[in-house]
C-alpha cells in the first residue's frame, strides 16, 4: 500500500506541474509515506506537500489540498486529511484492507518475501570462535543474529552463504594443545609445569582421555567433506595432540550449533591462509602497491591514508604477522569468491581492528568499494536465575556454555531472548523469565498465540462446522465506528499488513531483532481482537469472515517465527 501511496501522490505531483501549481522543472522532493505514529492520524502519512510549498510558492496547507484535489480517484482510499503544517493523512477504505488479506491467503508462506536483492550474493560470516573451548552465551548471541540475519537476507532476495572462520592457528592453539598435553601427562592446573595460560576447564580432561584412548573424532566440513583424526595415544607427540585437540572441539562446537538450529555453508580455516600462501600473497600485494614502509625491524601498513588513526604494524621485527593481517587476506578471499555483500557479525571487543581491515582492503586496490566488509557488533550478555548473575560452568571453568543456557532455557527461548534486543545494545538474559509459561515471556506469549489460532480449527471438527475461506475473504470487514471490536480489527489488519515492512527493514538495516517486536506486536493486536470476538459462531458468513483473519494471522506469526528460527506449535 506504501508503495501505491507514493504513486498517487507521484501522479499528483504531475498534474500539478501540468496545471500550473508548480513550476514545470520543480523536481519531485524526497517525500516519504510512512505509518503515523499516532493510528488515530489514519493509516498513512505523507510530508509531501510541506516539500512542495517552497518551489509552489505556497503556504502548505493550501498546497496540501491542491495536491489532494490533483490525485487520481482511488477506491482504496477513503479518505485524506490535512493536519498540522501540511501533512497529508491518509485512510485506507475497507476494500483496501480486503485485498490485504487475499494476499496473505494467496501467498501464504511467500507473504512478506521480496526480490530486492535480485539474487545478488552475500556472505555472512558468524560466530567464529576460536576452537579452543566449549561455545559461550556471547557465541550464542553471535549465532543467532547471524543466522536471522542470513534468514532476513535469504527473505529480500539476496544469494546468501553462511561462514564460520576457524581461528585454527596462533597462540590459543598452542595454549589448547600444551593445556591437553599436560593433562595427558596426569597434571592439574595448579601443578608446577602447568602452561601458563594453559586452558582448566574440565573438557581438556576430556579431550586428554580421548587422545590417550586412540579415539576417532570424525566431523563434518562443509567445503571438502567429512573428516576423522585419531588420537595418536602419544603424550609427548604435541603436534598429533594439537591436531586431536582441534577436531575434538569443532566437532563439540558443530553440535552445539546443531541444537541451537544454526548451520553454515563454509567452514574456512585460518590455517589455510598460511598453507595456501595466501598471508604472503597479500603482503606482497601490499608492498607492491606502495603502502607500508620498514621502520624498527618491522613492516608497517600505511593505514592513516585510508581513515585509520595510526599506522599498523604487520610483520613484527621477530617476523610473525599481527592478526590483522590474516583477516585483511581472508577478507579478500570473500571478494575474489563474489561477495557483493560481506557482513561480518562479531562481538564489541573487535570493533579496534575494523579500521585497519578496510585500510588493508583498500590498500590492495583490488576495487573492492569503501565500508566494504560490514560489520554488525553485538555487546556482552548478562545471564540471570532467581535474581543473581550465573557466571560459571564447571565444564568450561570460567564462563556459562551455550549448551548450558539450550538445555536450561530451551533451544526457542534461548534464540529469542538473544536476538530480541538491538546488537550494539546490553542485554540481560533472565532464565527464570525465559523458563516461564506466562503472558510475561513474550517467546511462549507469540507461541502461544499460533496454537490458540490452531486450536480453532481443532475446534471447528469437533463441532462439525465448516470454513469456505473464500467465502469469509468476500464478507465485510468489522472496521466502521469506533467501537472496541472496530478498533481491534483495524489494529490487527494494521499489523498484518506492515509485515512485508519489517522483514525488508530487517534486511536493510542488517537488524533481525525487529522481527521479535514485530511478533509480539503482532501477538499482542491479536489478543485484543481474540478477547472482543468470537470465532466459531452459528452465521456461517461471519465464522468464515473470522476465521479468514485468524488464519491469515496463524501464518503471519508462523512466517515471522520461521525466520528467527523459533518453532510454531500447533498446541501448547
Amino acid at each position: 500500500m506504501k508503495a501505491q501511496l507514493r504513486a498517487l501522490l507521484e501522479q499528483g505531483i504531475a498534474a500539478l506541474r501540468a496545471n500550473g501549481a508548480l513550476p514545470i522543472d520543480a523536481a519531485t522532493p524526497e517525500f516519504v509515506v510512512e505509518r503515523p505514529k499516532d493510528r488515530s492520524h489514519g493509516d498513512f502519512s505523507s510530508n509531501a506537500a510541506m516539500l512542495l510549498a517552497k518551489p509552489a510558492r505556497s503556504n502548505p496547507r493550501a498546497l496540501a489540498q491542491a495536491l489532494i484535489d490533483a490525485l487520481p480517484a482511488s477506491a482504496d482510499i477513503a479518505a485524506i486529511e490535512i493536519a498540522g503544517p501540511g501533512f497529508l493523512n491518509f485512510r485506507l477504505a475497507p476494500g483496501a484492507w480486503q485485498r490485504q488479506l487475499r494476499t496473505i491467503h494467496a501467498e501464504g508462506t511467500a507473504y512478506g518475501r521480496n526480490t530486492s536483492g535480485n539474487g545478488h550474493r552475500a556472505g555472512v560470516e558468524y560466530v567464529s570462535a576460536n576452537p579452543t573451548g566449549p561455545l559461550h552465551v556471547g557465541h550464542g548471541r553471535a549465532a543467532v543474529i547471524g543466522d536471522c540475519i542470513a534468514r532476513v537476507l535469504d527473505a529480500n532476495g539476496w544469494s546468501v552463504t553462511r561462514e564460520f572462520y576457524y581461528n585454527d592457528a596462533g597462540a590459543q592453539i598452542d595454549n589448547l594443545a600444551r593445556s591437553v598435553q599436560a593433562r595427558a601427562l596426569g597434571k592439574a592446573p595448579d601443578d608446577a609445569g602447568w602452561p601458563e595460560d594453559g586452558y582448566r576447564g574440565d573438557y581438556i580432561v576430556d579431550v586428554a582421555d580421548a587422545y590417550l584412548r586412540g579415539d576417532t573424532v570424525e566431523f563434518d566440513d562443509t567445503d571438502s567433506g567429512q573428516h576423522a583424526v585419531t588420537g595418536a595415544k602419544d603424550p609427548r607427540d604435541l603436534d598429533a595432540i594439537r591436531r586431536f585437540a582441534v577436531a575434538w572441539l569443532r566437532r563439540e562446537q558443530n553440535a552445539d550449533l546443531e541444537a541451537y538450529g544454526v548451520s553454515f555453508d563454509v567452514y574456512f580455516l585460518e590455517s589455510s591462509l598460511y598453507a595456501d600462501d595466501k598471508v604472503e600473497e597479500t603482503v606482497r600485494e601490499l608492498v607492491a602497491h606502495g603502502h607500508t614502509y620498514e621502520e624498527g625491524g618491522a613492516l608497517w601498513l600505511r593505514t592513516t591514508d585510508f581513515g585509520d588513526d595510526k599506522d599498523r604494524v604487520m610483520r613484527k621485527s621477530d617476523g610473525s604477522y599481527t592478526y590483522f593481517v590474516p583477516d585483511v587476506a581472508y577478507h579478500l578471499s570473500k571478494w575474489q569468491r563474489g561477495y557483493e555483500r560481506a557482513i561480518t557479525e562479531l562481538g564489541a571487543d573487535h570493533h579496534g581492528s575494523l579500521a585497519r581491515v578496510r585500510a588493508g582492503l583498500q590498500a590492495l586496490d583490488a576495487g573492492i568499494p569503501q565500508g566494504w566488509p560490514e560489520y554488525v557488533l553485538h555487546q556482552m550478555v548478562t545471564v540471570m536465575r532467581g535474581g543473581e548473575e550465573v557466571k560459571i560452568s564447571k565444564r568450561a571453568g570460567s564462563y556459562l556454555t551455550l549448551r548450558d543456557l539450550v538445555d536450561e532455557a530451551g533451544r526457542d527461548a534461548t534464540r529469542w531472548f538473544l536476538l530480541a534486543r538491538k546488537p550494539d545494545s546490553q542485554l540481560t538474559f533472565d532464565i527464570d523469565l525465559a523458563r516461564s509459561q506466562s503472558l510475561d515471556n513474550p517467546v511462549y506469549y507469540v507461541q502461544l498465540s499460533h496454537a490458540r489460532i490452531c486450536g480453532l480449527w481443532r475446534q471447528l471438527q469437533e463441532r462439525g462446522l465448516s470454513f469456505d475461506a473464500g467465502n469469509g475473504l468476500a464478507q465485510p470487514l468489522d472496521l466502521e465506528g469506533d467501537s472496541p471490536a472496530a478498533r481491534a480489527t483495524r489494529d490487527l489488519l494494521t499489523e498484518l499488513s506492515r509485515w512485508p515492512e519489517v522483514v525488508a527493514a530487517a534486511g536493510e538495516h542488517l537488524e533481525p531483532h525487529l522481527v521479535t517486536a514485530y511478533l509480539h506486536e503482532l501477538a499482542q493486536a491479536f489478543q485484543s481482537y481474540y478477547n472482543d470476538h468470537q470465532f466459531l459462531v452459528d452465521d456461517a458468513d461471519l465464522r468464515d469472515a473470522r476465521l479468514a483473519l485468524a488464519h491469515a494471522t496463524r501464518q503471519v506469526l508462523a512466517n515471522g517465527l520461521e525466520l528467527i528460527g523459533v518453532s510454531a506449535p500447533e498446541a501448547m
